[in-house]
C-alpha cells in the first residue's frame, strides 16, 4: 500500500476508540520497516495523524469549527534540546551549553513556537507541564489555562502526551506530543487513551 493511502479513514469507523485503533495500527506499520531515527519516524507519526485527523469528519474536520490545526504547534512534537545534532563550537569559538529546552520537531500545521522552556523555575505552559510532569494534560479552553503559550490565537483547547523512556529504574522525557484545536473541550480521554498509546509507539520505534 502507498504510504500517503495510510492516512485514509474507512467510513466504517466512527467513534473516537475506532479511530484511534486505526491510526494506531497504520502507525504500527509504517514504522516496521526498520528505520529508527527519531526525525523519519516522527515526521511520518506527524502527518498521519494530522491527515487523518482532517479526514476523520464525525469528529475532527475542515469546517473550521472542529479543525485540528496542527500536528506540532497545531499537531506534532517537541523534542528537548539533547536530542538534536548540535556543534560543540559556535561561531564565536565558545563552547556551546544547551538550554534546558524543548526545541520544534516534526509538525503538521502553521508555523509554531520554535522552542519551549523547561528549565526548572522557569518552565510554563501546557507542553512544559506534561512534560515535566511526565502526565498527559488534557485543557478544554486554553485561555483560563496559567501560563498558557499562544503560538495560535485561534486555538481552543489543546492537549499534550508525554513523550517517556522507561530504561531499567529511570524514567527519561524526551519531548511532547501536542494537539491544537479550534474548538472549546476538543478533546476527551478517548483522545488521550489514543494518543497515550501512539507517544509510547513512537517512543519504542526510535533510538535515542
Amino acid at each position: 500500500m502507498p504510504h500517503a493511502d495510510a492516512s485514509l479513514v474507512p467510513a466504517s469507523i466512527q467513534t473516537k476508540a475506532e479511530f484511534w485503533q486505526h491510526v494506531y495500527s497504520q502507525l504500527e506499520a509504517m514504522l516496521g520497516g526498520g528505520e529508527r531515527h527519531w526525525v523519519s519516524n516522527l515526521s511520518n507519526a506527524s502527518s498521519l495523524l494530522y491527515h487523518s485527523l482532517l479526514s476523520f469528519p464525525v469528529h475532527f474536520g475542515s469546517d473550521g469549527s472542529k479543525a485540528v490545526n496542527w500536528c506540532g504547534d497545531n499537531l506534532g512534537f517537541y523534542i528537548h534540546s539533547q536530542y538534536f545534532p548540535r556543534p560543540l563550537i559556535q561561531a564565536a569559538g565558545e563552547i556551546r551549553v544547551d538550554a534546558e529546552r524543548l526545541l520544534l520537531g516534526p509538525f503538521c500545521g502553521k508555523p509554531a513556537c520554535q522552542f519551549i522552556n523547561v528549565a526548572p523555575g522557569k518552565a510554563r505552559g501546557v507542553c512544559a507541564d506534561a512534560y515535566m510532569q511526565r502526565k498527559t494534560t488534557v485543557v478544554p479552553n486554553v485561555g483560563l489555562y496559567p501560563g498558557h503559550i499562544a503560538c495560535d490565537s485561534e486555538t481552543k483547547s489543546e492537549i499534550v502526551c508525554p513523550l517517556v523512556l522507561n530504561s531499567g529504574d529511570s524514567v527519561i522525557a524526551l519531548g511532547v506530543l501536542d494537539l491544537d484545536c479550534l474548538a472549546e473541550g476538543g478533546f476527551d480521554n478517548d483522545d488521550r487513551v489514543g494518543l497515550e498509546r501512539i507517544a509510547s509507539l513512537v517512543v519504542k520505534a526510535c533510538d535515542w
